[in-house]
């Protein structure tokens, strides 16, 4: 369920098209493609994609471009930290080894497109889809074979490891902590995402998020944190793979923190299950989304959960600890990222304004069930 198209991609073709040819001053006969959007994108950014090409020094050139702009109407996320996200972007593709694509330039002129927006290199490759779900089409189903989809989810995590060893104080990234949220680490991450569910909820009753919080607050760890950089987002589904399953490139840095680990790693292992348990399997007129109970077959090759704990262990050389803990939180902070896009849907009127979509989802059913709660309601068509 993208976003529906927010501008003028002609109008905006045009802006773009000049604005870069400030960028490349050597540029003669600048053309760029029209404008596009990724396949199966999601509500969190306004992204846009084309191809430049030109002449220079004589000499043919071409390269492929996205763009990534700042939301301001739509939101997601409590606090959009856009200048964040590309300070991270950069100091990672410039000093470290994670897997990202090239970054060009930060524009903060809200004249061009109507909001700051940054620019990367195109990559090319497989990005397992959210919607529809990987697990029921695509290349990850449909063309992967066992063993590549094993070497997806393997260097999928390889790459989750890369980002948890960064040193991200060596790379000035200490701009990342919220001290109005309370000290580093878990207290810090639960106060953010308690004020968050209080802005996403608008009042509205979510009993199985209310349920997760209250649950999160009585049994947060007490022991020793690692706070390391934490990707946010983890989930194959915001990486690029190669035809063999290797990380070509991470995407999607709206969530990035300083946390424990084990935050990224539990809610890789979440969304895993999302994908898996949690989406209906098609009906028999084969359509994308069924109707039935939910869970799908894992896909054949997908290492399973004690496979991928242990393949993160074995990287970083770190015992995984409080994983129950940090997979319930994965579900609220899921669930929250969910009320958020409910109420965009019912903007956008996709769906009426009675929907139920905010607290009756996949991810609240996964959570009710991680609690030995009751199912918030009928069973849900799939929104992401």
């Amino acid at each position: 369920m993208p976003i529906p198209e927010q501008r003028d991609l002609d109008k905006a073709r045009g802006v773009i098209r000049d604005w870069l040819a400030g960028k490349l001053p050597d540029a003669r006969d600048l053309t760029i493609s029209t404008l596009v959007g990724p396949a199966f994108t999601g509500f969190s950014n306004e992204t846009l994609l084309f191809d430049a090409s030109w002449h220079e020094g004589g000499e043919a050139r071409s390269a492929g471009y996205v763009i990534r702009v700042k939301p301001t109407a739509h939101t997601i996320f409590l606090e959009a930290d856009f200048d964040s996200q590309y300070k991270v972007i950069k100091a990672l593709s410039e000093h470290t080894d994670v897997p990202l694509p090239p970054v060009h330039w930060f524009e903060d002129d809200e004249s061009v497109l109507g909001a700051p927006f940054f620019v990367m290199g195109k990559v090319e490759g497989h990005v397992p889809s959210d919607n529809p779900p990987y697990t029921q089409t695509g290349w990850l189903l449909e063309e992967a074979t066992p063993a590549v989809r094993a070497r997806v989810v393997d260097s999928g995590l390889d790459a989750l490891t890369q980002i948890h060893r960064t040193d991200w104080r060596a790379l000035g990234l200490d701009f990342l902590d919220k001290p109005q949220y309370g000290a580093p680490g878990i207290d810090q991450q639960i106060a953010y995402y308690e004020r968050s569910f209080e802005w996403a909820a608008q009042g509205r009753p979510q009993p199985i998020a209310e349920a997760a919080l209250d649950w999160v607050k009585a049994n947060k760890p007490t022991g020793a944190q690692h706070i390391a950089l934490a990707w946010g987002d983890a989930r194959i589904n915001n990486q690029m793979f190669d035809d063999a399953g290797n990380v070509l490139a991470v995407f999607d840095w709206e969530m990035v923190t300083l946390a424990d680990p084990m935050m990224d790693l539990a809610w890789w292992l979440f969304l895993d299950r999302h994908f898996h348990e949690g989406m209906p399997a098609p009906d028999s007129q084969g359509e994308a989304y069924g109707t039935g109970p939910p869970g799908l077959p894992r896909l054949e090759g997908f290492p399973t959960r004690e496979q991928m704990v242990a393949r993160y262990e074995e990287m970083t050389g770190w015992q995984p600890h409080d994983l129950e803990f940090y997979e319930v939180f994965a579900g609220l902070r899921f669930a929250v990222v969910m009320m958020r896009i409910a109420a965009l849907v019912v903007e956008f009127e996709l769906l009426p304004s009675e929907t139920d979509m905010d607290r009756n989802n996949i991810v609240t059913r996964l959570l009710a069930a991680k609690l030995g709660l009751p199912a918030p309601g009928p069973e849900p068509l799939p929104a992401v």
